[in-house]
């Protein structure tokens, strides 16, 4: 796979979570700290996904566990601040990156039982291809989050 966008889109995400002036999302939604909790949860995730089928496995993915408020107070709770959010992010990236850029065209046809779930509406629930996951990530997924940071910026509300 090549995985160009998807690290690029991880590379604006990052610095704008770096940015001094970021607070609470206006309608209740999740601050930065939150958001970069999910995304270390949903890498974690794919990239257990992308090896179990390389090792043979038959995994899902859920996304449900990534959007658990007790889970990313978790993950946040863990972590000595913002800027060890964003390290272990831009860690969590490059590692499933690594991953991607590792897997064939066979593997990453391979289909993986879905469930997606975003402001409790479900967006999918059906097999996806491997490369769906981790192409998704780069072109909906990370600059959608990206998009979340830049509106917590105090000089926007």
């Amino acid at each position: 796979m090549d995985t160009t966008a998807l690290r690029a889109a991880y590379e604006k995400l990052l610095d704008a979570a770096a940015s001094p002036d970021l607070g609470e999302a206006a309608d209740g939604g999740w601050n930065a700290d939150q958001v970069l909790a999910h995304l270390i949860s949903v890498d974690a995730s794919t990239a257990a996904v992308a090896l179990g089928v390389v090792a043979g496995a038959r995994p899902t993915f859920d996304n449900r566990i990534t959007l658990d408020r007790w889970n990313l107070n978790r993950i946040i709770g863990e972590h000595s601040g913002r800027a060890d959010l964003i390290d272990h992010v831009r860690r969590q990236a490059t590692l499933l990156c690594d991953i991607a850029d590792h897997l064939d065209e066979k593997t990453t046809d391979v289909l993986v039982p879905t469930l997606l779930l975003s402001n409790d509406q479900l967006l999918v629930d059906q097999p996806v291809p491997l490369r769906g996951l981790i192409d998704g990530l780069a072109t909906g997924h990370v600059p959608d989050h990206t998009q979340q940071i830049l509106n917590l910026r105090r000089s926007q509300s």
